[in-house]
């Protein structure tokens, strides 16, 4: 009896490590001054324009903020932030884009990936949601990717794609 006991405690010590642990490391490799380029795509239809970024990310604890300016054309010049909470699995926080106007972020990590759900605070793209995945590529390397449905029932289509390197 004692030996089951001490089996299942040890079992469940292995299954309770706290994610947010595992959180908190992840998101600590994300931190550090990035630079890089892409196309982003301001509205649906229209033709994508390459863009050139920078961006500063700092970690704290369970925490993640992104902020950073994307220029397009000669002077065309957009902010964007992300600030991101790690909660158990789950990811929460806001996102400011080119518009100026916050969003509310939802979602979780998978591996090297954060997948989150973006809920604009007005009808873009003839509806509110969209998606947004941060992911880690190597140790040097980060992808910014953004879709939304063309309209509200329509296809999917990648409406920012940005990659940075330290």
């Amino acid at each position: 009896m004692k030996l089951k006991t001490a089996c299942l405690f040890a079992f469940a010590a292995m299954i309770s490590t706290p994610a947010a642990a595992d959180e908190t490391a992840f998101l600590s490799s994300l931190g550090g001054s990035w630079k890089g380029s892409g196309t982003v795509t301001t509205r649906i239809g229209s033709r994508p324009v390459n863009v050139n970024c920078t961006f500063q990310t700092t970690a704290s604890g369970p925490s993640l903020q992104m902020h950073g300016t994307c220029r397009g054309f000669v002077v065309v010049r957009r902010s964007i932030s992300a600030d991101l909470t790690a909660r158990g699995t789950g990811y929460s926080g806001n996102y400011i884009g080119p518009s100026g106007r916050p969003s509310a972020l939802s979602g979780s990590r998978r591996g090297d990936n954060i997948n989150l759900t973006v809920r604009w605070n007005r009808d873009i793209n003839g509806d509110r949601v969209a998606g947004m995945t941060i992911s880690k590529l190597g140790r040097d390397g980060l992808r910014l990717r953004t879709t939304d449905k063309d309209g509200a029932n329509g296809p999917t289509v990648t409406t920012a794609d940005i990659r940075l390197t330290r």
